[in-house]
């Protein structure tokens, strides 16, 4: 028990994998990449950022659920894990984890091409009834945009039955589509579409939080349009059920210096179209709780079969 304690207390002692489990160049390895290069500063070892896509997000989960709690496999992640579990992929969802910290919130923006006659959120429930069973949104299946249309459409009164939902492997074949108008709508974010939306190729709908985003000032918020529905994808760093309470609060607060630096904020808002929102943790393990509860009852209106 001393020789544990002592382990503890001089932690870490070399270098400390970050399972990623999204291939590189999205917006949540960047993101992870970026903050955990600030946070390595506090650790004084290294996070090494290593991506294990797969299974649907899966690999890297079960990978560090089943790794060592010694603090040296973490994972950072985000909502995919409740979504895994909901969409019957695997039988564990946050529950099998210990939460370390949540760092950010992606804010979520239902899109069209710019070709597209609808120019904002609110006139997509008229657009549906006109072309019943014509109307086609992207999602990659049991993904966070899959949740976010089968919310919308609640929200919007739109019945599933008269929209196409058209599954795509990833972020990259879905920006594909709708630029090739093969799809009416999609749901990106900044990192996904920032540049469409700058240039013009796509046409931001309506902004999926309580507040504009200050990049995108013009573009009203869902709730501003009579549409009562926030969505984001929310990034936390996890480690291994049972890893040391002591192990948990060092990475915390590393991570917790890591978004104090100014530079780093200013990354996360202006480039990634993120906000930066630490909670660690029984405030992190209330938001996941109260994240899941939400996740389970949009789940209740996908058919996960189709």
């Amino acid at each position: 028990m001393a020789m544990a304690t002592t382990a503890q207390a001089d932690y870490p002692e070399q270098d400390i994998r970050l399972i990623i489990p999204y291939g590189p160049g999205g917006a949540t390895d960047i993101l992870f990449r970026l903050i955990s290069q600030e946070a390595e500063k506090t650790l004084g070892e290294s996070i090494v950022p290593v991506n294990m896509a797969g299974a649907g997000a899966t690999l890297g989960s079960r990978n560090v659920k089943d790794a060592d709690p010694d603090g040296y496999t973490l994972l950072g992640s985000h909502d995919t894990i409740a979504l895994s579990k909901l969409a019957g992929t695997v039988d564990y969802s946050f529950d099998a984890f210990e939460p370390i910290a949540l760092l950010t919130q992606t804010i979520n923006i239902p899109t069209a091409h710019a070709n597209h006659p609808v120019q904002s959120a609110d006139e997509i429930a008229d657009y549906v009834s006109e072309h019943p069973g014509q109307v086609r949104f992207s999602m990659i299946p049991s993904s966070t945009d899959h949740f976010f249309w089968a919310q919308f459409f609640q929200e919007a009164g739109i019945d599933m039955a008269d929209v196409r939902l058209v599954g795509y492997p990833d972020t990259g074949e879905q920006v594909s589509a709708l630029m090739a108008e093969e799809v009416d709508f999609a749901m990106f974010n900044l990192p996904s579409g920032g540049a469409f939306f700058e240039d013009g190729t796509f046409r931001a709908l309506g902004i999926a939080h309580p507040e504009r985003l200050e990049s995108m000032p013009d573009v009203a918020t869902l709730r501003e349009q009579g549409i009562e529905m926030d969505h984001s994808t929310s990034r936390g760093i996890f480690a291994p059920k049972g890893t040391p309470p002591e192990v948990i609060d060092t990475i915390a607060d590393a991570y917790r210096q890591a978004l104090e630096n100014e530079e780093v904020q200013s990354r996360i808002e202006n480039e990634f179209g993120s906000v930066v929102r630490f909670l660690a943790g029984d405030d992190y393990q209330a938001f996941l709780d109260e994240n899941e509860s939400a996740l389970s009852a949009a789940a209740e209106n996908i058919d996960f079969q189709n």
